[in-house]
């Protein structure tokens, strides 16, 4: 007959992948996150960069470069709302893993609690085994 604790360890099991894909996702998303970030301040110091230089150039030239600068300015728009959605995704992963370490943690104080009460009945049977060998063996010998 299999114990309760053993009868749980498949849902435990289930629980600990599913914290580690949570774990992994989260993870992919840190980096999708650190990515876009370096991504936007690489944009935006470019920007600066170019929007510096001005001197002596003819007036095509300075309509060129304003339409540059700001198609820069829209792409540093456009990044900044993706790094806003990616940290949104970031949240949301954050508290999917919480959520599935919660429930592996639980399940395994249910484990662990179950355990220990079957190690102590076991224990409890035992010395009531060791007991009543001591009482046949006083018998035996005619002790009272």
């Amino acid at each position: 007959m299999t114990s309760r604790s053993e009868r749980l360890q498949p849902a435990v099991d289930q629980a600990q992948r599913r914290k580690k894909d949570a774990m992994q996702r989260l993870a992919d998303h840190q980096q999708k996150l650190a990515h876009a970030e370096e991504q936007w301040e690489e944009l935006k110091r470019y920007r600066r960069d170019y929007s510096m230089g001005n001197g002596g150039l003819s007036v095509s030239a300075l309509l060129n470069r304003q339409q540059f600068v700001e198609r820069i300015d829209q792409a540093i728009v456009q990044q900044g709302k993706l790094v806003d959605r990616l940290r949104r995704h970031l949240n949301t992963a954050r508290e999917l893993w919480l959520k599935a370490n919660a429930r592996e943690n639980a399940l395994d104080s249910v484990v662990d609690r179950l355990r220990k009460q079957e190690d102590q009945r076991e224990q409890r049977l035992e010395q009531a085994e060791v007991d009543e060998r001591m009482q046949h063996r006083k018998r035996g010998f005619g002790v009272p």
